[in-house]
């Protein structure tokens, strides 16, 4: 049996746990509610679907940190945005109004090549640029294909001049013959 600490009364413990919006929170409560309550481990682990080891963890959790130890606690181990941050996609949204210094359209690389000049950096990944091209809703603006019916009589022999002539003799003839597998039946005879 694992000793609980009385962070919390036993009634506020099931408050808690029957009034947790979030399922992991909800079951971390419950295993405490459950352990305060008298409750092995192993009777908790079996209740809960954990197991025994991290029963013990969670109960060693609630007696060092209370109550705040519970829940899913990864939601808050993230950091702010470094390279795409409000400063810098408005001044990407600025200066994607003129061409890129290379020549052509923005992409990804050039993006990123912009944003390691404009940071200081070395160097800043592709995938960040497009993330950054994407984020103040940029999008690639090419000229859709046209029909080949729409292009002109002249644009037509060119493309047709530049292609490569077909094979002046036909192709040979794959044999095929009668299967080999067995000897000739004849359903007449029966």
């Amino acid at each position: 049996m694992a000793r609980i600490v009385d962070h919390l009364p036993l009634e506020e413990l099931e408050a808690r746990y029957r009034a947790a919006r979030d399922v992991t929170e909800a079951r971390h409560t419950q295993a405490i509610w459950l352990l305060a309550q008298g409750r092995t481990v192993l009777e908790v682990a079996e209740v809960l679907a954990f197991v025994p080891r991290w029963v013990e963890e969670l109960a060693a959790r609630y007696n060092a940190l209370g109550p705040e130890a519970l829940g899913d606690q990864r939601r808050r181990n993230g950091r702010a945005a470094s390279l795409l941050t409000e400063d810098v996609l408005a001044a990407l949204a600025e200066r994607v109004r003129t061409p890129p210094e290379a020549g052509g359209l923005w992409s990804g690389p050039k993006v990123a090549a912009w944003m390691a000049r404009h940071l200081g950096l070395a160097r800043v990944h592709p995938q960040r640029g497009w993330e950054a091209l994407k984020r103040i809703g940029w999008s690639v603006q090419a000229p859709r294909p046209r029909h080949p019916r729409a292009a002109t009589p002249e644009q037509r022999a060119a493309f047709k001049g530049g292609s490569m002539p077909l094979s002046p003799r036909p192709g040979r003839r794959i044999p095929t013959g009668r299967s080999r597998s067995g000897r000739r039946t004849s359903t007449a005879s029966a």
